[in-house]
């Protein structure tokens, strides 16, 4: 069916609603029209890694991770995997007659806010804090949600338009202020992408304000997303985010002005309770019956576009329960966790030979912890492999294992009627009786996430700082004072400065939330069974970086992300080794495409991902450091030698004036290939320096 198709359909059903009828459609929680045939429908359901909150679900790894690939090829094909579990799942549950939330077949994920500040607790939920990157990926991701059958596989969601990360704690009454500029060059472009180029069927607005308006109401931004961009799906409030225009934002004074002020704008359907007041709105003559009727229809064009609505139906109504964590689909949640491993230290020590690693002490609050697997917004996996497990199972049979806890994730101890660190002594007595260490530290979704959606000892899902929590920096200190070869595995979804280890280790492995089987991708490339490959989607800042940069509410991107910050990160963005040896011999560009030819002149077979970095040298409104343009992951049996085409970002051979234009650039520019980014700290931390090319036009 096409959108013309459907949107006839649905004008040719809304016309015979009564007023109330189409107004109770508008909320979240749609009941039934049972005079028309037109059963209950939930709105909300949510897909980030997985269908989540809604019963038993593949557990990919949080989308931050899953950005660490470098892949949109692949992210597509697990985007594609999840649309078929939610497709499996709709199909027999609402058969049942369950119509309840997290059930339905509109998913409000992809997260497409640019992580701008380190600290901001949501960041694990994004593509990382380039705009090229989140562009990329969340088009795979929504072709891979939505399909490209007859009828829509599940409709994806882009959010939270537009303007939003952080702080978590101010955002139901914030006004985040961003420049012509800073909009066009870093908060707009994903959307953007998503609406011109991915076909994305619906946006979600953000809670907070944006350069004065409530985002879920915001005249500006309606007319680039409709009429600038011709975005022709629905759009949906953030949950209960209406409600704070009366409450918090005191742009109403009520909940039907709200009710009124958001339908007006454009805002179709609402997550919360405020649209429950559209009737008495309608009644006061706030709003119009062609107000409702228009946001009815486009509601209504989306189920029609999924088939669930006619005689039809829909190709995927016969998709089984069966794929729900099938095994190809279990196959490919392990692999998006060794793609997305990031290697950020190795003295050599790895990989681990089980026959010379000799007894091997795991310690750490996230080595057998099930909640670092699976970051937020997750389903409910039917089986987790924690590092430990991993780390038991592959050297069974082979090496001794020892374990600790070590500490509580962030609490002084962990029994409550303890001493601080009563788990230490333990840490240290299994450090000196083993021949290596495996340190797990890091973070939760406890530690960092959304707010209203944690238990955290820190200020509503955001972090206070960079650093690992004081309990974790005590153990680190004591296990390091053993002196024995320790690894580290750092499993967060943020930059966390671990200069400590960093300094004293022999080796880090940054596994994110690596997904319910993640502990078992974890094991094989610590033993070598897999080689790390991932890079970061995000820049790793020393703590003290904080204080160089705007603060927190200030959305200037100045001194903010690899673009524009001008000290030494910690690990910069696009960094991550592997175990192979693999080098760029030549770089050309013809028509808008580059070829890079790469050797391995490693002894194993190599995954890495050739990154494109392009820097204008003339103009005024560039960024002052070369941006991503362009990236492919590749894969070279040793002795190798093959040229890659990769398309460069037109985009990027412009620069964005003050006034928000695009305009073109200098026309002098310098590109780069290489394994990582071109700065400094890269070539320090890789000992190689990307080929580069100059450029005119």
């Amino acid at each position: 069916m096409t959108r013309e198709q459907a949107r006839k359909a649905a004008e040719e059903l809304v016309s015979r609603m009564t007023v109330e009828e189409k107004a109770g459609q508008l909320r979240f929680d749609a009941g039934p029209v049972e005079r028309l045939g037109v059963p209950a429908y939930n709105w909300w359901n949510e897909a980030l890694h997985g269908v989540a909150r809604g019963g038993t679900a593949t557990v990919f790894p949080q989308a931050i991770g899953m950005a660490a690939m470098f892949d949109d090829e692949f992210l597509e094909e697990i985007a594609d995997a999840i649309s078929t579990e939610a497709r499996a799942r709709y199909n027999v549950i609402s058969a049942e007659g369950d119509r309840d939330i997290y059930h339905g077949l509109t998913m409000w994920s992809p997260n497409l806010n640019i992580f701008r500040d380190p600290r901001w607790g949501r960041g694990h939920e994004t593509y990382g804090e380039d705009p090229y990157l989140t562009s990329q990926l969340g088009k795979a991701f929504v072709r891979g949600l939505q399909g490209n059958g007859g009828t829509l596989k599940t409709a994806a969601c882009a959010k939270h338009f537009a303007v939003h990360s952080g702080p978590e704690a101010l955002r139901h009454k914030f006004n985040a202020e961003a420049s012509s500029k800073d909009m066009t060059e870093t908060y707009l472009p994903a959307f953007r992408a998503l609406v011109r180029e991915a076909g994305v069927e619906s946006v979600m607005g953000a809670y907070n304000r944006t350069n004065g308006e409530p985002c879920c109401a915001s005249t500006a931004l309606m007319k680039i997303l409709r009429e600038d961009w011709g975005f022709e799906g629905h759009f949906v409030s953030d949950c209960w985010a209406i409600r704070d225009f009366h409450e918090n934002h005191k742009v109403t004074s009520k909940p039907t002005e709200s009710a009124a002020m958001a339908l007006k704008a454009g805002c179709d359907l609402n997550c919360g309770c405020t649209y429950q007041h559209l009737m008495e709105a309608y009644e006061e003559g706030l709003i119009s019956e062609e107000d409702i009727t228009r946001s009815a229809v486009r509601v209504f064009t989306t189920r029609f576009l999924l088939g669930t609505l006619g005689d039809e139906g829909s190709e995927y109504d016969t998709i089984p329960y069966e794929t729900v964590e099938c095994e190809e689909h279990q196959r490919m949640a392990y692999l998006a966790a060794i793609k997305s491993c990031v290697l950020l230290k190795n003295n050599g020590i790895l990989p681990l030979d089980p026959d010379r690693c000799g007894t091997i002490g795991v310690i750490g609050p996230n080595a057998n912890n099930r909640s670092s697997l699976i970051g937020n917004y997750h389903g409910v996996p039917s089986r987790y492999v924690t590092v430990l497990e991993g780390i038991q199972d592959i050297t069974k049979g082979t090496n001794r294992v020892f374990y600790s806890q070590g500490c509580d994730l962030c609490r002084k101890c962990v029994e409550p009627l303890a001493q601080p660190d009563d788990r230490i002594a333990e840490a240290v007595a299994v450090a000196k009786r083993s021949d290596t260490v495996i340190l797990v530290l890091g973070l939760d979704e406890t530690l960092e996430g959304e707010e209203g959606d944690t238990g955290n000892s820190y200020n509503s899902g955001d972090k206070e700082d960079l650093l690992l929590p004081a309990s974790q920096r005590r153990l680190l200190q004591k296990v390091l004072e053993v002196g024995k070869p320790t690894v580290v595995i750092l499993m967060a979804g943020s930059s966390i400065d671990i200069r400590e280890a960093e300094k004293k280790t022999d080796a880090i492995l940054l596994s994110w939330y690596p997904g319910a089987l993640g502990g078992r991708a974890v094991a094989d490339l610590l033993f070598g069974k897999e080689s790390p490959s991932g890079k970061l989607p995000v820049t790793f800042y020393h703590n003290e970086a904080l204080g160089e940069m705007p603060d927190f509410t200030d959305y200037s991107m100045t001194g903010r992300t690899y673009r524009y910050y001008q000290g030494v990160p910690l690990y910069p963005f696009g960094y991550g080794l592997t175990y192979g040896k693999c080098s760029i011999r030549d770089l050309r560009v013809e028509d808008g495409t580059a070829y890079v030819k790469v050797s391995n002149d490693g002894e194993v077979e190599t995954d890495e991902v050739i990154e494109l970095y392009l820097h204008d040298e003339g103009s005024q409104y560039a960024p002052p450091n070369p941006i991503l343009c362009g990236f492919r992951r590749i894969r070279l049996r040793a002795g190798d030698e093959r040229e890659f085409s990769l398309a460069v970002d037109p985009d990027a051979f412009t620069v964005v004036d003050d006034q928000g234009a695009r305009i073109p650039g200098s026309g002098k520019w310098k590109l780069f290939a290489g394994f990582g980014a071109p700065d400094k700290r890269t070539e320090e931390l890789t000992g190689s320096k990307p080929v580069s090319i100059a450029m005119t036009r």
